[in-house]
């Protein structure tokens, strides 16, 4: 009996939570009648039963596991084996990115979404997320600085592409290393003004500046656009040739028939190769000295600074290598889309990219793929709920509440997994063993 008790318990603090949390964003919905005027609906039953099955899956799972989650003592690091997976992944992986848009065209021929929507939505975004979860990767994941203003870096590669390809009559393949470097350069600047803070002042001081950087694009009229941003964005070119339709593309010159997943299956191999690019690069850094220096530093800065590594420049090169990668994601941004505009780069973008870097694991670039892939690719999945109305009846659109039921899966995979998906991260050195006395290197050997 004291088992049921505690788990009755249990089960109904879950429900009033769940209630509580439900009441004033389901239970309550705002509609617009016909005189079009604001009608305030009641849905009470469908929170109470969401109250429901909280405190029927608290209670089975109370009964189950009475004791709640019991943590394993931990074995030796050379005991423990490694996950076959994460062998095997990245390969697997790869071959699937490379194959995506032939499988999208599977995917439009058996009667789902269009082949376009498929690679623009379910590959290129994703792949523009990876590419800035692994910039913040490496200032968050590996020297450990909280940066909550990630965005501002996206924002500044994105506008430098815009401005120099439509004022000053760049090329793209010109501006995208250009808007890297200056992103780097205000990395470097906004690092300066955090090098004597440490954990949540960092938080603040980079959420200030990305929300600066967002003020001077809407209040610079002449130069951003202010909300009408800027439009027109030249698109990228090959070897001087369109990718689009008209005589001067590349399809006319090869005596191909246009087709719109042309240009499109290019932007995809484009952001594709830039994602893998700073993959390597990350890959590379992190077993240079620069790279040990980021994480001694996210493990402590002050026995950092004991072993003499200058800290400052190690805050410097973070930094500048995680900004460089955000202005390449949007350089690509605004040349893909070919419009940029402040509501692009606002502090919900920031809170995306660090919740795509603690949910993969910190410091785990596989771990950022596979959770930008979950949140990106899960939250446009969850939009299709729209045509289940049929189902939960017309005046329920499952739809509306994808954030909610997203927010939720991120609680609950918090709390089974507390250092996100992808927890253990090869070292970036292995010391060869040195062979000790007895060994058959000092063995002597016996005469003939």
């Amino acid at each position: 009996m004291g088992n049921i008790g505690e788990a009755l318990k249990a089960a109904l603090i879950a429900a009033l939570v769940t209630f509580g949390l439900a009441f004033p964003i389901v239970a309550l919905r705002t509609d617009t009648n016909l005189s079009n005027q604001l009608v305030l609906n009641q849905r009470s039953g469908l929170a109470l039963a969401l109250a429901g099955a909280a405190f029927a899956v608290r209670f089975v799972f109370a009964l189950l596991y009475p004791a709640g989650f019991v943590r394993r003592a931990a074995k030796p690091r050379s005991e423990v084996p490694p996950h076959p997976y994460l062998r095997y992944l990245p390969r697997v992986g790869l071959a699937l990115l490379l194959a995506f848009p032939f499988i999208a065209l599977a995917v439009a021929s058996a009667g789902g979404p269009g082949i376009l929507k498929v690679v623009d939505t379910y590959g290129i975004q994703i792949l523009i997320y990876v590419l800035l979860g692994l910039g913040l990767n490496i200032i968050l994941g590996l020297a450990g600085l909280l940066d909550l203003g990630f965005v501002a870096f996206y924002a500044v590669g994105a506008y430098c592409t815009a401005l120099l390809t439509t004022t000053y009559g760049f090329s793209f393949w010109i501006a995208l290393p250009i808007a890297g470097i200056v992103a780097a350069l205000w990395g470097v600047l906004i690092s300066l003004p955090v090098l004597r803070l440490k954990g949540d002042y960092i938080a603040i001081v980079t959420l200030a500046f990305a929300e600066i950087v967002r003020l001077v694009l809407v209040n610079w009229v002449p130069v951003t656009g202010g909300y009408a941003g800027l439009s027109d964005i030249p698109k990228p070119t090959l070897f001087g040739y369109s990718l689009g339709p008209g005589p001067d593309s590349l399809w006319t010159a090869l005596s191909i028939p246009y087709a719109p997943i042309y240009r499109l299956a290019f932007m995809y191999y484009l952001v594709l190769a830039l994602a893998l690019a700073a993959y390597f690069v990350t890959l590379r850094l992190r077993t240079l000295p620069v790279g040990r220096a980021w994480e001694a530093l996210r493990e402590d800065e002050i026995a950092c600074r004991s072993l003499g590594i200058n800290t400052v420049t190690t805050k410097l090169t973070a930094f500048a290598a995680g900004a460089f990668f955000g202005g390449l994601a949007g350089a690509f941004f605004a040349a893909h889309y070919s419009f940029v505009s402040p509501k692009s780069f606002e502090f919900l973008e920031s809170a995306m990219i660090v919740a795509i870097v603690v949910l993969g694991g910190l410091g785990s670039m596989l771990g950022v793929a596979i959770a930008a892939t979950a949140m990106v690719g899960g939250t446009e999945l969850l939009r299709e709920l729209g045509g289940l109305q049929a189902v939960f009846g017309s005046g329920f659109d499952p739809a509306q509440y994808r954030m909610l039921l997203f927010g939720l899966a991120m609680v609950v995979l918090m709390v089974l997994r507390p250092k996100g998906l992808v927890s253990t991260r090869e070292p970036s050195v292995r010391l060869a063993a040195r062979p000790t006395r007895g060994s058959p290197a000092h063995r002597p050997q016996p005469a003939e």
